[in-house]
């Protein structure tokens, strides 16, 4: 360490220091006013600067993981924590919510038991949607019962396209009946009139969402299908009035006769003339077919009664 020395207007201090007007300055780092060059020399001979905890290029040490059997607990449920904090969110907690709303006022008419294999027939639906959807990359909102009106969620899509829209909109009548037809089936094999009611209130409600009207699935499907679909409809309606007339049956048979209607003199409203054939004929007979599996499924599952 070197001595100081005299200069004009005082001394230099050890270390390369310059005595100014406002403190001390110098050529390396400032510290409250002072900055240094001269480094350890300074501070004294025993002084260094502190060494890095890993060398450069080196990953820290990891930490320390606790063995005992508390640790391994924590470790071993972390997961499921996770899980648990995710389903809490806010989308979850509107759709656990509603949920549960739905059954209890189901269950107010019909008792507990229909009422949560009720809810879980809608959700079947919805899921469907939701399906089709993921498929395509497209977010959908949350799912929300709405006690006495169903369930329903919605999405943007962010193009507009007609086919993708129908084709979204049918996933949920067709994995609906899916589902209906397999508590039919389970009523068939075990007898129980609980499933079998269940069966044919599921096909009822699938039926009703491919009526063509919007909002419903079978809004967004039907303005896209041939006019010949509705012509079949039509005679099938018709000769089921002549063996069993129902007020029912004729309301389906006027909103048919106005679906065919439409489509014969706006042939090219609602995308219809930009919508490729072959898609259009695949919603055609996709869109019968499953009108005609749904009937004869709730033909099958009908079970008479009567009002006391």
């Amino acid at each position: 360490m070197r001595s100081a020395r005299k200069v004009p207007g005082g001394y230099e201090p050890p270390g390369t220091f310059l005595l100014l007007r406002h403190g001390f300055s110098g050529s390396g780092c400032t510290i409250d006013g002072v900055s240094t060059s001269g480094g350890a020399e300074f501070f004294g001979a025993d002084w260094a600067a502190p060494e890095p905890e890993s060398a450069p290029g080196q990953p820290p040490p990891a930490p320390e993981t606790d063995q005992s059997l508390w640790g391994r607990i924590k470790r071993a449920f972390a997961p499921i924590v996770a899980f648990l904090a995710l389903v809490i969110k806010l989308k979850s907690v509107l759709f656990l919510g509603s949920m549960a709303v739905s059954i209890a006022a189901y269950a107010q008419l019909w008792g507990w038991k229909y009422a949560v294999g009720f809810v879980v027939l809608l959700l079947v639906h919805e899921l469907g949607h939701v399906a089709a959807l993921r498929l395509r990359g497209v977010r959908a909102s949350a799912l929300v019962f709405l006690p006495m009106l169903g369930a329903f969620t919605a999405w943007e899509p962010q193009e507009r396209d007609p086919y993708q829209e129908a084709e979204t909109a049918l996933a949920g009548p067709v994995i609906g009946t899916l589902g209906s037809l397999g508590a039919a089936w389970y009523a068939h094999s075990s007898g129980s009139s609980l499933w079998r009611a269940l069966a044919f209130t599921g096909l009822l409600l699938n039926l009703f969402n491919l009526i063509p009207l919007i909002p419903l699935d079978g809004g967004r499907v039907a303005r896209l299908t041939y006019p010949w679909v509705w012509a079949v409809m039509g005679i099938g309606l018709i000769g089921y009035l002549a063996v069993r007339p129902k007020p029912l049956v004729v309301v389906a048979l006027l909103l048919v006769g106005y679906e065919l209607y439409s489509q014969l003199r706006h042939p090219d409203a609602h995308g219809r003339a930009s919508i490729e054939p072959g898609h259009r004929w695949r919603l055609s007979l996709a869109y019968l077919a499953l009108v005609v599996v749904i009937v004869v499924g709730m033909h099958t599952t009908y079970t008479g009664r009567t009002l006391r």
